[in-house]
């Protein structure tokens, strides 16, 4: 009874370090459907209550077009810069199990507001007609409420669980490694699937059905992930929190200024500890590399590094493998920078891709009317076609080209996906020349449709699609493998804010276009009725930066060194 007690942690999972016993009970395949059915569910909750949110700002809180654009990016972007939160608390003090089941209660707390706020009398839109509404301020605040709530609880969810995924796989075990890459597809796939479902049919209901159940739905789905979650707990691998990654990284700064009149010996005169463990919780010990050298300052050993009874002061002397998590950071930064206008691109489908689908004939057939926001179920599918032919066909036919296990590398493939972002805004561009020539050739300006197929708007949404399997996989790969062990949260964390200050970055071009195309009064590139405006215009200056983000990112990915640690699969 006392060998099995030590088997578990006090909140029930699996340590299964040094143990090879429950290793193999534990871990691998057989832990995965209960990560990946918690992220169907959850990201089902996240795409169904905000792939229609413009359109419910707009016509339930009564916005005009440019304000409801900028509300959806900021709370967008607020979504992906709370994760920074969840991630340290994590790396530092909770280890990912805990951090995941912590804010998946804010979460739903915060579905829970959100359905109430659509659905409960004096807390929803006072509505005269379909889409006639008109909210009090306290109203508006109750919903905005709701959402950074949300917001907060999805901060403790992204960062965690695709990591924590990763973690059930070995890096020792040349077998499970392989996997590893696998479930990065997998993963990324179960996240499209509950997308699907969310911009079909949850849409659907929130157009043709209420809000109340709209909000409702995701509601429910994000308390069956948390129940998904809490299942598989008993098969979970864990690994211990590593402390304030943000101290270690002060420490080696201190060490390094404190010592900057000290000259850096060989590699091999460095500091680091005697055991085959790093001193680092959680982490294996890295091999030093020739860059930024000035940070190996922080492991020469001086004399006064000495504490008393013989032990050493962590902020005068740090080990290499300290060193060179402060390196891999750095090296991260340039890369994830290049994520940021691809982050910018990819938040169109929420955004401007409505407002242009929303003036399009949606209909299929005479009685049926597809929502605008439903589109973007033809990016899911896109995600849907590309992950198993990246997975079963493109990776084993490169890999015999190129010798790579994963047929490419994760910076070789993130560069194709910027190549494709950059179609992908061209094709949206075109369609909105085409449609514009048909509104001034027919003189369609005051129709709320005009008769054009929003399924023109198809290539374009695809095209997204393609990107993301090459890009975003990619970078959430790239960001678990090359992050520091006992940093994993941080950097996947460190990833997502590409997609916040992506958001941003669409929210200010927006503002700043806007001022600039209004002045005089020019109604400007956005107005609230689009057949007036010329968003293509928008669409295209998000083609001259990705261009040149691209070039960027292609001397950035020369530049780039993997990382090493010692003792794993190369």
């Amino acid at each position: 009874m006392e060998e099995e007690d030590s088997i578990y942690t006090q909140d029930g999972t699996v340590d299964y370090r040094g143990d090879p016993a429950i290793r193999s009970q534990t871990g691998t395949w057989k832990a995965c459907p209960y990560i990946l059915g918690n992220e169907f569910c959850e990201r089902l909750a996240y795409y169904g209550m905000s792939t229609n949110l413009v359109l419910y700002f707009k016509k339930h809180l009564n916005q005009h077009s440019a304000t409801a654009v900028k509300n959806v990016a900021n709370w967008s972007g607020t979504c992906y810069i709370t994760p920074l939160i969840g991630a340290f608390l994590a790396d530092a003090y909770l280890g990912r199990y805990r951090t995941i089941a912590t804010f998946s209660i804010i979460y739903v707390i915060g579905m829970t507001l959100l359905t109430l706020s659509a659905s409960v009398h004096g807390l929803k839109p006072t509505c005269v007609a379909k889409d006639g509404c008109q909210a009090t301020t306290a109203q508006s605040a109750v919903c905005f409420v709701a959402l950074y709530l949300i917001a907060l609880g999805t901060g403790g969810i992204k960062p965690c669980v695709s990591s924590y995924g990763a973690d059930q796989f070995d890096d020792a075990n040349e077998t499970e490694k392989k996997h590893k890459s696998s479930f990065f597809n997998w993963f990324y796939l179960s996240i499209n699937v509950g997308a699907l479902i969310a911009s079909s049919v949850l849409v659907w209901v929130q157009d043709n059905v209420s809000w109340a159940w709209g909000f409702g739905i995701p509601a429910i789905a994000m308390a069956i992930a948390v129940a998904s979650f809490f299942s598989g707990t008993r098969l979970f691998r864990n690994q211990k929190p590593g402390g304030s990654p943000f101290t270690r990284i002060s420490q080696v700064m201190v060490a390094s200024f404190r010592k900057y009149k000290v000259k850096v010996p060989e590699s091999k005169a460095l500091y680091e500890t005697a055991d085959s463990e790093s001193s680092i919780v959680g982490s294996r010990k890295l091999d030093h590399t020739d860059d930024f050298r000035f940070f190996d300052k922080a492991a020469v050993e001086i004399e006064s590094d000495q504490m008393l009874k013989g032990s050493v002061n962590p902020w005068r002397l740090c080990t290499v493998t300290q060193v060179e998590e402060l390196k891999a950071i750095i090296r991260l930064l340039p890369v994830w920078a290049t994520g940021i206008v691809f982050a910018a691109v990819y938040s169109q489908m929420g955004n401007l891709f409505v407002l242009q689908g929303d003036k399009m004939d949606a209909h299929i057939g005479p009685n049926f009317e597809i929502p605008a926001a439903s589109l973007s179920i033809f990016d899911t599918l896109s995600v849907i076609f590309w992950v198993p032919i990246y997975d079963r066909i493109i990776v084993p036919v490169a890999r015999k080209y190129t010798g790579h296990p994963n047929g490419i590398t994760q910076l070789q493939r993130m560069g194709i996906g910027l190549f494709i972002s950059i179609l992908a805004m061209l094709s949206a561009a075109i369609l909105e020349l085409v449609r514009l020539r048909e509104v001034r050739k027919n003189d369609y300006y005051l129709l709320e449709k005009m008769p054009m197929s929003i399924f023109w708007q198809v290539p374009q949404y695809f095209l997204i699609g393609c990107a993301e399997v090459f890009t975003l996989i990619g970078q959430l790969e790239f960001f678990y493998e090359q992050a520091p062990d006992a940093m994993r949260s941080l950097c996947s964390a460190l990833s997502l804010t590409t997609i916040a200050l992506g958001n941003y970055l669409s929210s200010l071009l927006v503002t700043i276009v806007t001022k600039v195309s209004t002045k005089d009064g020019s109604l400007g590139w956005i107005p609230d009725n689009l057949n007036y405006g010329h968003i293509q215009y928008f669409f295209f200056l998000l083609v001259i930066l990705s261009i040149k983000n691209l070039i960027a990112f292609l001397f950035i990915a020369k530049w780039y060194k993997y990382k090493r640690p010692i003792g794993t699969v190369r």
